[in-house]
């Protein structure tokens, strides 16, 4: 009989508990590894690459979205979500993720879910897209985010959103500019456009995002193009319709 590995990330014990005691009753489900936060998940995924993950969001340190932010797209295991809160479950169904189990849990809307996900690996269906999609389009919080979770090295950096100075377009990438670093995510400019909050964060060029207290003064490039230039003394392009912006920020 052919075993899938499964893996739970969830910070509270009795949740665990839980989760373990049900999936005692799949003999082809094979339990290995449980993980308390985010970033110990991440790494657990990297090693074991299971097939499937009980994965809780609201987990201290970096929460499970961010989480999936941080696996390489070909590592994506099948994800069900937990969680006590409902307002994600619809930002997840939208994306057709695989399902959704809010706490707490019972046991026959845990088979319902472990039911569907064996029927996608027994079928060699772990099609990770719909979670994929989830993660570039706002994981789910409904909130502006305050920080940057990415991988540094051999670990994991968090970037509080008031240290970012700018962000800049780089391909498929964006560089993350903060007072003295520069960090590389695969991510667009327009997510974070979209993602950070728009009282703090402005679009200032095609290929420029700005925090606007990062900015120490504008000077006049061309016509209709200036320089900004940030309080880490980086300079930035600013177009004539950014500039207009951040004038009606600077006045508001």
């Amino acid at each position: 009989m052919k075993k899938f590995k499964a893996l739970i990330i969830e910070d509270e014990q009795p949740a665990r508990d839980l989760l373990r005691l049900f999936l005692n009753e799949y003999p082809e489900i094979e339990l290995i590894d449980e993980c308390s936060d985010g970033f110990d998940g991440a790494k657990a995924i990297s090693l074991h690459k299971p097939d499937l993950v009980f994965l809780d969001i609201q987990m201290p340190r970096i929460n499970g979205f961010e989480m999936l932010e941080l696996i390489d797209t070909e590592q994506l295991p099948l994800v069900v979500f937990t969680t006590a809160f409902d307002q994600f479950a619809l930002k997840a169904f939208e994306f057709n993720a695989l399902d959704y189990l809010l706490k707490p849990i019972a046991l026959p809307r845990f088979k319902q879910a472990v039911d569907k996900a064996l029927a996608s690996l027994k079928a060699g269906q772990s099609d990770t897209r719909p979670i994929s999609k989830l993660i570039e389009t706002g994981m789910g919080t409904g909130t502006y985010i305050d920080r940057i979770v990415l991988k540094s090295g051999e670990g994991f950096h968090v970037i509080l959103q008031e240290d970012i100075f700018c962000i800049e377009a780089h391909d498929d990438y964006v560089l993350i500019v903060t007072s003295n670093e520069e960090y590389l995510k695969k991510k667009t400019l327009k997510f974070y456009e979209e993602n950070l909050d728009p009282s703090l964060f402005l679009r200032v060029h095609r290929s420029f995002l700005v925090q606007i207290n990062a900015i120490k003064k504008i000077e006049p490039y061309s016509k209709d193009a200036f320089i900004g230039i940030l309080k880490n003394g980086r300079k930035i392009s600013i177009s004539k319709s950014g500039y207009s912006e951040l004038r009606k920020s600077f006045n508001s």
